[in-house]
């Protein structure tokens, strides 16, 4: 029994102690940055910056696959006009007379 008194005059001292004490903060809290070129400047600030040997043949790369497809497109666009212009008239996918 002299065990659980003991524990309980500390609780309450600690308790007691807790109560008395003053609340304080860590410091005072400073208002978030609303700017959009600081946000900005913050975001590009914190990406590591990529060498251009890395970026470079990247966009090569894209710009030749650009070129490419684009040259395809106009292909098949030039193929599919050589085809209608040869295709028969058609009203509602009937052929017209002729």
């Amino acid at each position: 029994m002299k065990y659980a008194k003991t524990v309980a005059v500390v609780a309450g001292s600690v308790a007691a102690l807790g109560a008395a004490t003053p609340a304080s903060a860590a410091g005072t809290p400073t208002a978030p940055r609303i700017s959009l070129t600081t946000g900005v400047n913050e975001l590009t600030s914190a990406v590591p910056q990529i060498p251009d040997q890395v970026v470079n043949p990247v966009v090569d790369m894209v710009g030749r696959t650009a070129e490419s497809t684009r040259e395809d497109v106009d292909g098949s666009a030039g193929t599919v006009t050589d085809v209608a212009d040869g295709a028969a008239p058609l009203l509602g996918g009937l052929p017209l007379g002729g």
